[in-house]
């Protein structure tokens, strides 16, 4: 066992906080045009074929329980490793999101690779799905891209920079540093100080609605919806900002569209949406594991005007990028870095069930390549990503911008949420009533 096989401290709070009822796995479902009636199939052959030559996907997790890391776990190759475990072939799907919110529902096997790639063929034909799945454990969003880019069909691009050799880490320091040790430990105690700080200010301050709360059901419901990338910038040259400026102030109006078709109304509801941002770089290679820090924002929900609502998103946004994303109370997945393995451990049910005392929503974007994606020749053309749905918590925003149109994909308790699909139709609405109000 070397350092580098030993999860990263943010890996190991993913890894337990899960609970039967909240399993951290991330998701991606993915649309293709079949070309032939046998194109699920033979992508499903494909599927398995590939992910056996594919190093990430053979990596289980273990528990430790010696020390120096008593209560850790390592990532190592599972010596029965079968491909076939992990790819499914369904029967043909009438509808590929009620699919997904049922597959979305199941924990992975903790005693294999944490992955899964659930082929969902089309009932009418024409068409096929494929459900990938990836415990946070094991990747964050652009570690997940990576792998499940490795199992589609090859890409010609760039090859990722190779990132300098580094001598293997000893599991304890050197002694002649610890003065240097000493000091970086200090920095980061007062990092880790006034990130805490700032989640006792807004976890005080916080203020929701029971529409985005939900007691553990255990169960999912999930939905897509496509706007075209247009649209969203033709709103963003006209009242600046990014195209994620936009899409967080889309999730605002919604949800107060949302709520107030419901009747939950939306008069003083300002909830607390994490925005997760990635330390990773997507062009240079990068050991496995999540590269993770986050915004925290209120979302201005309250607020009746939709240009008003999208300047308040803008400030927030640019505050947040003005501290960065080491600090504020967006930033407590740093936190993890000064929690011993073991203090995860006997931790982890105590932080799954402080997340609805730290945020109301998680909005996060996932990025993927510009080029077309394919499978056995068959074209992606639609992609939804899924997050985690914390405890406490009943509605999570993923988007995914891909050829031209931006890809919402809501993750929801399917008992607190059985109306999601309002909420999607409500994304929509929300994009129009902002052209209209810039005057597009």
């Amino acid at each position: 066992m070397t350092p580098d096989d030993l999860l990263a401290p943010l890996d190991l709070a993913f890894w337990n906080i899960e609970s039967p009822e909240h399993p951290m796995h991330l998701g991606a479902l993915g649309v293709f045009s079949a070309l032939s009636p046998t194109a699920g199939a033979h992508a499903a052959d494909l599927l398995a074929a590939r992910a056996a030559g594919v190093p990430g996907l053979r990596m289980r997790i273990r528990d430790v329980w010696q020390p120096p890391v008593f209560g850790g776990a390592v990532r190592e190759p599972d010596p029965d490793f079968d491909p076939l475990r992990h790819v499914r072939l369904h029967p043909p799907a009438a509808d590929f999101q009620a699919e997904a919110g049922r597959l979305m529902e199941r924990p992975l096997e903790r005693g294999r690779p944490p992955w899964e790639a659930h082929v969902l063929p089309a009932r009418e034909g024409g068409r096929f799905a494929v459900l990938f799945k990836f415990h946070h454990a094991l990747a964050d969003g652009l570690r997940a891209l990576t792998l499940a880019a490795a199992v589609l069909d090859p890409m010609d691009l760039p090859a990722p920079r190779p990132r300098p050799a580094e001598p293997a880490r000893p599991l304890l320091p050197d002694v002649r540093r610890l003065p240097e040790l000493l000091r970086g430990a200090l920095s980061d105690v007062g990092r880790a100080l006034d990130i805490g700080a700032s989640v006792a200010v807004h976890t005080l301050a916080r203020q929701s609605t029971a529409a985005l709360t939900a007691g553990p059901t255990g169960t999912r419901r999930t939905a897509g919806v496509v706007l075209d990338l247009d649209d969203v910038h033709r709103v963003r040259k006209v009242v600046g900002g990014t195209v994620n400026d936009v899409l967080i102030a889309v999730v605002a109006g919604a949800l107060r569209r949302w709520l107030d078709e419901r009747g939950d109304g939306s008069d003083g509801v300002a909830p607390r949406a994490l925005i997760p941002v990635s330390k990773r770089r997507p062009r240079t290679a990068h050991p496995q594991g999540n590269r993770l820090s986050g915004y925290l924002m209120r979302l201005p929900v309250d607020d009746p005007d939709p240009l008003g609502r999208l300047a308040a998103v803008r400030t927030a946004m640019d505050r947040n990028k003005d501290a960065g994303p080491g600090r504020g109370a967006g930033a407590v997945a740093l936190l993890a870095d000064h929690v011993p393995a073991l203090g995860h451990r006997l931790g982890g049910p105590l932080v799954s069930q402080a997340a609805r005392l730290w945020f109301d929503i998680l909005v996060t974007s996932v990025p993927l390549p510009g080029v077309g994606l394919k499978l056995g020749g068959n074209p992606l053309g639609e992609v939804y990503p899924y997050a985690p749905l914390a405890r406490g918590q009943s509605l999570a925003v993923a988007i995914s911008t891909y050829r031209g149109h931006v890809h919402f994909g809501l993750v929801a308790d399917a008992e607190a949420v059985p109306d999601l699909d309002r909420f999607a139709r409500a994304l929509s609405e929300e994009v129009e009533t902002l052209i209209t109000a810039c005057g597009s």
